[in-house]
């Protein structure tokens, strides 16, 4: 965040910048390698109330088919058997409560709808930067990441699947939204 940048100057109504974003994971797979991926197409907004954060809020829909890992074979069964693409195309986040924890760290409650099935979950996000865009309006940057257990949303193929991939997926997040125009 710039020098001059207040957290009141932050607030309005954004719209994700995929250019500036990754929404990648990481997970462990047979001997302990980790496998590393992300998503290629998704989109969100936010509204941010820098007077209040706690009135902030954001929403986020991420399409399941574009999964990347760097592996046709793995990628087609992460998308096929995994998660069903075909019966749930999109994975979503929905806020329900910000808590600003210290000055640039937020603490993001919300729900995580995969494979059908919705459960809360929750984030830290710490505010990167804050700047004008080399195209007009203002951008502004988080990053974050959570551990989840994929068991919960019935990520899963079958039993050989608890041995050979981890039940822990790493979310890792990078996020610029801009103005809303």
């Amino acid at each position: 965040m710039s020098i001059m940048t207040t957290l009141s100057e932050l607030t309005g109504d954004y719209v994700l910048d995929p250019s500036g974003t990754r929404i990648g994971f990481v997970a462990r797979h047979t001997m302990g390698t980790r496998v590393r991926g992300q998503f290629e197409q998704y989109e969100g907004s936010a509204h941010i109330d820098g007077e209040d954060p706690s009135k902030s809020s954001t929403r986020l829909t991420i399409q399941a088919k574009s999964i990347q890992t760097g592996n046709q074979q793995r990628d087609d069964q992460l998308r096929d058997t995994f998660l069903d693409v075909d019966h749930h195309p999109t994975l979503v986040f929905t806020s329900t409560t910000v808590q600003q924890l210290v000055d640039t760290v937020f603490r993001v409650t919300g729900d995580l709808t995969l494979r059908g099935v919705t459960k809360p979950v929750t984030v830290d996000l710490e505010l990167t930067g804050a700047e004008n865009g080399p195209r007009g309006g203002y951008r502004v940057g988080f990053k974050g990441g959570i551990t989840i257990n994929r068991d919960n949303w019935g990520v899963n193929w079958n039993a050989a699947t608890r041995v050979l991939v981890s039940q822990k997926v790493v979310l890792e997040l990078d996020i610029a939204v801009v103005v809303r125009t």
